[in-house]
């Protein structure tokens, strides 16, 4: 899904040619010299011999980019399924893992276990993951920094702009202006 204004410019590379660390599907950092590599390579009129030294660059930037963390897996259990949509059904407030261990009727420690079994991280981990990605979509469709924050269930903008810095490598503001963000 695109949300916002965007612009997609889909590239290929070889199967053999490793540009990421990572082998699963990941969200990258693009910094403006990636944004305007891709945008440069995806031109079809390009000539061959600049396409090739464009991607040369491109790929070079690519592998020393930021990998963001930010995954947002879908359960297969049916009480973390059922966990994970109280949390999303209304990220606005503060769902504790003592509550929602009792809206599915487990205990506590068997929660924190789905958690981490299924999705490799805790409760805490997943629900700012999940915060995060809601607000990035908002911003991309043009929410404001405190409404998107209070949307996402942050009790202050100060606290969202922090936990969006640290999760995304950015503030929401920067983000929101960012060309396709």
């Amino acid at each position: 899904r695109v949300y916002g204004h965007s612009s997609v410019h889909t590239l290929g590379f070889a199967a053999h040619d490793v540009l990421l660390r990572s082998r699963a599907p990941v969200v990258v950092a693009v910094d403006a010299l990636v944004r305007e590599l891709i945008i440069a390579c995806s031109e079809p009129s390009l000539p061959q011999q600049e396409a090739r030294r464009l991607r040369a660059v491109l790929r070079d930037r690519l592998r020393r980019a930021l990998v963001e963390p930010l995954t947002l897996p879908t359960p297969d259990n049916s009480l973390l399924r059922q966990a994970c949509a109280l949390v999303t059904g209304d990220l606005r407030q503060p769902r504790t893992a003592a509550w929602l261990a009792r809206r599915v009727g487990v205990s506590e420690r068997t929660l924190a276990r789905l958690f981490r079994s299924e999705f490799g991280m805790t409760y805490p981990q997943w629900r700012t993951n999940v915060r995060v990605f809601h607000a990035m979509v908002l911003l991309a469709e043009g929410a404001s920094v405190s409404e998107t924050g209070r949307q996402c269930g942050w009790a202050t903008t100060s606290a969202f702009i922090d936990t969006f810095g640290r999760t995304m490598g950015q503030t929401p503001g920067t983000y929101r202006i960012a060309p396709g963000g």
